[in-house]
């Protein structure tokens, strides 16, 4: 095998560079969309809410419907 090459120190700052600048990218995109994202959440669990309160009364009127001594 061939010994490992020594890397210049400039390509190695600029790579520990590029890792601490994406780091620091993710941090503050993360903090961006996090609000975003709980917002589309609370959206989501009001229309399932409402979804569930449809469905639950769209049984009952069907149960109703069902069971009278007209038939």
């Amino acid at each position: 095998m061939v010994p490992p090459v020594a890397v210049s120190p400039l390509i190695k700052t600029a790579r520990y560079s590029a890792l601490i600048a994406g780091i620091i990218y993710g941090k503050r995109r993360y903090d961006h969309l996090k609000p975003i994202a709980a917002e589309e959440r609370r959206v989501e669990e009001e229309e399932k809410k409402a979804r569930e309160d449809m469905e639950r009364i769209a049984k009952q009127l069907a149960e109703a419907n069902e069971d009278t001594i007209l038939k």
